[in-house]
């Protein structure tokens, strides 16, 4: 059975593209059929992995689809895919605000939506408005689950003190933590980095 995991944020910069990515990638390499799909009308991700396979020298594309949607229209596109069954995964790269139809659908195809955020005071807050407004999704998507992943966190933070700090978003944490790296924030759409591993298999894990 697919399953949907979206990227959701109400602003740019907290790094739902990068984990995104990173997921995506990490769960390729676990031998999973994922697809990935962005909303961005830039179409970073695609650019991404075709300056990869250019420098790979690679004619073909043999890792994991990305295709790229709009915010109005991926929830009715991502409808067909899960009934397809080609995929195990379906990772969602959003660009829209919280506030907008089409993020709201989008919640309501989803079994996991990732809310990303660093542990400054502007992230907190930006992330307690982002549960706050999804939070009705909930009663009508009994299937979603609005989890926090902690990220660019110092790698010497203990996890006790990150998990006191998002206690406060009311919502249920992802059980690691994507510490502050050069690696993650340049990710790469063929290559996972061995770290991220772990962070993949504790949001399938939660997943359920």
């Amino acid at each position: 059975m697919t399953k949907v995991i979206s990227f959701i944020s109400r602003k740019g910069g907290t790094g739902k593209t990068t984990n995104a990515i990173n997921l995506a990638t990490s769960l390729h390499q676990l031998k999973k059929k994922v697809l990935l799909v962005e909303t961005d009308t830039n179409y970073t991700i695609s650019s991404i992995r075709k300056i990869e396979l250019f420098k790979l020298k690679k004619k073909k594309d043999p890792y994991f689809k990305i295709i790229g949607s709009r915010d109005n229209r991926a929830a009715t596109e991502i409808t067909g895919l899960k009934k397809s069954g080609d995929y195990d995964y379906i990772i969602v790269d959003s660009a829209g605000k919280t506030t907008d139809k089409g993020i709201r659908e989008l919640c309501l195809e989803s079994d996991m939506v990732l809310i990303t955020t660093s542990l400054t005071q502007n992230d907190l807050l930006v992330a307690f408005q982002t549960v706050k407004d999804l939070r009705p999704a909930e009663k009508l998507n009994a299937n979603l689950k609005i989890c926090i992943l902690p990220n660019r966190i110092h790698s010497l933070t203990r996890f006790t003190t990150v998990m006191t700090q998002l206690a406060q978003l009311d919502s249920e944490i992802i059980q690691t933590y994507v510490p502050q790296r050069k690696t993650y924030t340049t990710p790469s759409t063929v290559k996972a980095d061995r770290r991220y591993k772990n962070v993949a298999k504790q949001i399938i894990k939660q997943l359920g």
